[in-house]
């Protein structure tokens, strides 16, 4: 399975994470899915989201108010979330799903998990060998893993791809 980031959805999913850092960001990927991949060209923050430090709650009574308005586009679909894993003291936040994250994965669906924490030292944007994406801009580290449901229960990580210079 492969996953293509858009520069609107990659650019979304910093910000969205940066802007709540030491709580967790929560958001819908807005793309579409032809056969063997998915294609993410939003990333659409829920900001009534309740957030904390190790998680973060969604307000099902606000999506309904922009279910009307997402269906008025015939491309774009909802085709899964992200969230954000964020550094707490001396633990780092990391792009792995915890348990509650797998009970709520459906089969269809891609999840994006962003771990963002301190940077510690620059580095350039790149792919990396297992899947992940990495970078840092700012005074953050970024590491962007995707997911998606294998069936039977198992789940599993999907490859990431940006096909753009981030101008970072």
């Amino acid at each position: 399975m492969r996953v293509y980031l858009s520069e609107n959805a990659f650019v979304d999913l910093l910000l969205s994470s940066a802007e709540v850092y030491k709580r967790e960001s929560l958001g819908i990927l807005l793309g579409y899915k032809p056969e063997g991949r998915f294609i993410i060209e939003h990333a659409f923050s829920f900001q009534t989201a309740r957030r904390k430090h190790k998680g973060v709650i969604f307000q099902h009574k606000n999506h309904k108010k922009i279910e009307p308005i997402l269906e008025k586009f015939d491309r774009l679909q909802i085709i899964g979330d992200f969230h954000s894993h964020t550094q707490f003291g001396e633990s780092k936040g990391l792009p792995i799903p915890s348990d509650e994250d797998i009970k709520e994965m459906k089969e269809g669906q891609i999840y994006l998990i962003i771990a963002i924490n301190n940077n510690e030292k620059t580095l350039n944007w790149g792919e990396n060998s297992d899947g992940t994406i990495s970078g840092s801009v700012g005074e953050f580290f970024f590491k962007i893993a995707a997911y998606f449901h294998g069936g039977s229960s198992v789940i599993k990580r999907a490859r990431i791809h940006f096909p753009f210079p981030p101008g970072f």
